[in-house]
């Protein structure tokens, strides 16, 4: 419980936070989000960081692509690197804030 209130304080200092939350959020209630998407790709190592996550969503990097070409086209793959950027900022992030 100390380990969770500790991740708690400082997960919003964490870069890329707001995704995560909203994606663990998403999860929680069954939505298929971009942020969820995105926390199911990253979740083995959000997991071995021992976030405790809700169940996650098969083929996420297909269906994080294709969500994102429906509403960006050209602009998909530079916005699928942006947010996978962001995913690897806050995972390294919270591995040192450990």
């Amino acid at each position: 419980m100390a380990r969770l209130r500790m991740l708690r304080t400082i997960t919003p200092v964490l870069p890329g936070a707001e995704l995560i939350e909203q994606g663990i959020a998403d999860l929680a209630r069954g939505a298929v989000t971009i942020e969820s998407l995105l926390v199911s790709i990253g979740a083995p190592r959000l997991r071995a960081l021992h976030w405790d996550l809700p169940a996650t969503l098969p083929n996420a990097e297909e269906r994080l692509y294709a969500m994102l070409y429906a509403s960006h086209e050209d602009g998909a793959h530079s916005r699928y690197n942006a947010l996978v950027r962001r995913l690897v900022s806050f995972q390294r992030a919270a591995a040192c804030a450990r």
